[in-house]
């Protein structure tokens, strides 16, 4: 399984990413290994993710999501499955 997903960093902005093993990703985040951004700004808390069968899809999905103004994604977290 493939997973987009959002997460909220201390300093209340959000980063997305995708990744194949979501546990995993966010302790590396928390443990300042995950991606540059959030190296300075954790601990941070997942909000939000979405399930994909591909690497693709996850891939894409997190483009699109980055794309969108902080409002909708607050609004897209709101829905979330989480």
């Amino acid at each position: 399984m493939n997973y987009t997903y959002v997460v909220r960093c201390s300093d209340g902005t959000y980063y997305t990413g995708w990744t194949n093993d979501l546990d995993k990703r966010i302790r590396a985040h928390n443990e300042g290994k995950g991606a540059k951004y959030t190296r300075s700004r954790g601990p941070v808390e997942l909000v939000y993710y979405e399930e994909f069968e591909s690497k693709e899809e996850a891939m894409s999905r997190e483009v699109r999501i980055k794309r969108l103004t902080r409002k909708e994604k607050e609004q897209l977290i709101g829905e979330g499955i989480i």
